[in-house]
């Protein structure tokens, strides 16, 4: 029986035969040039046709996706007009190359660039070679990658998955994910979690094995068993029945003792709003606003985002929705805010940041939002991203009350803002964790990357730590000013018992999370949970906080997660 050990992103136990990723376009051969009697013009014009078709295909895939998917398609879709690509194209094609080569050495020096900055540009370094790869094959009339055509459901394994395909996987014939690369926090952990999928990553070698193999996944353990065995088969069929115990949310997450944890969900805009809704979220904890500015070279109007916030707003009439505002820059450039030639993106003016260099857009949006709360039954907070000082915490909590913006607060996801919580909540009403971004600064570890995913997690001891500080911090304040979670460290069960034992108020997470998490915070009381919170901070690492939490909490083996 061979395993093959990985890093577990989406709980799951599955048995099924595997299809791997068909191989990608083949590269142009070296030096290829212009065809006879095509000149430079026409090459050029081609590839920026073939490039509007691939940018059109993605984005078309964004309008029938929703959450996190329609996000890192609508992201995926900017790479395939990305000026520095096509141009750098342009260039060599001028000097004879054929489009195909000329497109595929331009995406390769974009790239590299983006994987040298590191932090969130390396992240759309997968991004800019999907795309090239798009491009390419539409040049040759080819069709373009992407998961295998079956009628019977199987297992995805692949090296790494491109956003463009996980984020429109049919959960209904991909039954798992399995990749060589990745981490805890890539698009494909992401977006499989949201479509509730067992997932295992950074699982080393599955992209040999050839298909038609069957393997069990257990997307909790992060285990990849070829030919299973009795024991496995009978850990399937348990997960099968207990997934179904899974799928129900009673609408209220509290703890054996009765303390009352509400359980929010993350939402980028009115779809996902009203799935969450229907899947019994307590309301919203992190309210996504990008979408209304991606695609676009000019900002939104205020009566556009205003529109839009409403649809979000209305799925929860009298209930709490937690608005974070433009988190711009980094991987999420926009051209009339970000600066692309920023040496260090995920250390640059991204967030509450970008107020400094483009003054006015975070006013105009807090306007917008101020029309839409006006006109809904929604108790609406307003968050900033990237806050790290008080007195930009004092300046946002100051924008807020000029829009007629009730309640303010701040997201933690700087270290800085962590071991000052107590000053920031001094100006503020709530603070929420980033930990996605806070692990990743914390211990200074690309989130992409499959060799750092170690390291890259919230199960890390001092990460944990700065979620204690932060906690402390507006405990300091004696107002009860209260803090969440909103990071992907809130949808996992077993590390949402410790969240809640060191103090945190509220979890938010993607909706098909809920019933897991709410579940097993049911099967422990308060001080329990305290305990476990205090095993995992004595930990000597991630693993061992991880494993000391997990041996004392049986029902995430019953329930297989």
């Amino acid at each position: 029986m061979q395993n093959f050990p990985g890093v577990g992103v989406s709980p799951g136990r599955v048995i099924a035969t595997i299809r791997q990723m068909p191989k990608p376009v083949s590269e142009p051969p070296l030096g290829e040039q212009l065809p006879a009697g095509v000149t430079p013009e026409d090459a050029t014009a081609a590839l920026k046709k073939a490039a509007d078709a691939v940018h059109d295909e993605l984005k078309a895939r964004a309008d029938r996706a929703s959450g996190d998917g329609k996000a890192v398609l609508e992201a995926t879709a900017l790479m395939a007009k990305d000026t520095m690509l096509i141009k750098g194209a342009a260039k060599l094609i001028a000097k004879g190359s054929s489009a195909e080569r000329a497109i595929w050495e331009s995406g390769a020096s974009v790239s590299e660039m983006l994987h040298n900055l590191g932090g969130y540009m390396a992240e759309r370094a997968t991004d800019i070679l999907d795309v090239r790869a798009r491009i390419v094959a539409e040049l040759r009339g080819q069709a373009a990658p992407g998961i295998p055509a079956s009628a019977t459901p199987f297992i995805l394994v692949a090296e790494d998955l491109a956003p463009a395909d996980t984020a429109t996987l049919n959960p209904d014939i991909v039954l798992a994910l399995v990749t060589s690369g990745g981490g805890p926090q890539s698009h494909t952990a992401i977006i499989a979690r949201s479509l509730g999928l067992p997932a295992v990553v950074a699982a080393r070698g599955v992209d040999e094995l050839a298909d038609g193999t069957e393997v069990y996944v257990d997307g909790a353990a992060g285990s990849v068993v070829v030919e299973p065995g009795d024991t496995e088969r009978a850990a399937a069929e348990g997960w099968a029945t207990t997934a179904s115990l899974l799928s129900a949310f009673t609408g209220k997450g509290e703890t054996a003792d009765g303390h009352h944890v509400p359980l929010l969900a993350n939402v980028g805009g009115g779809k996902d709003a009203a799935a969450a809704a229907e899947l019994g979220a307590e309301g919203v904890g992190l309210f996504r606003t990008e979408f209304c500015f991606l695609e676009r070279d000019t900002e939104p109007s205020v009566e556009e985002q205003a529109a839009a916030y409403k649809g979000v707003f209305d799925a929860f009439p009298g209930k709490k929705v937690v608005l974070r505002t433009l988190d711009a820059g980094a991987d999420k450039p926009l051209p009339f805010l970000t600066d692309a030639t920023e040496p260090n993106p995920a250390l640059g003016v991204r967030g509450y940041r970008t107020d400094m260099t483009s003054p006015g857009v975070l006013q105009r949006q807090l306007q917008a939002i101020a029309q839409a709360a006006a006109g809904s039954e929604a108790d609406v907070w307003v968050m900033a991203p990237m806050i790290s000082t008080a007195a930009e915490a004092a300046d946002f909590a100051g924008m807020c009350a000029e829009a007629g913006l009730k309640t303010p607060g701040v997201m933690v996801e700087v270290p800085s803002a962590a071991v000052t919580a107590d000053s920031i909540l001094r100006e503020v009403q709530f603070a929420s964790l980033g930990t996605n971004d806070l692990t990743q600064y914390a211990m200074a570890a690309d989130r992409q990357l499959g060799p750092l995913a170690g390291l890259n997690t919230p199960w890390q001891p001092a990460v944990l730590r700065l979620v204690k500080l932060s906690v402390e911090g507006a405990a300091a304040e004696g107002s009860g000013k209260p803090v969440g979670v909103c990071g992907e460290a809130a949808a996992d069960p077993a590390l949402a018992v410790v969240l809640v034992g060191l103090g945190v108020n509220t979890l938010s997470m993607t909706a098909r999370s809920l019933a897991a998490v709410a579940a097993v915070l049911k099967t422990v009381t308060l001080d329990e949970a305290r305990d476990l919170a205090q095993l995992a901070l004595s930990a000597s690492d991630a693993t061992e906080a991880r494993l000391r939490v997990r041996e004392k909490l049986p029902v995430l083996e019953e329930l297989g997660i």
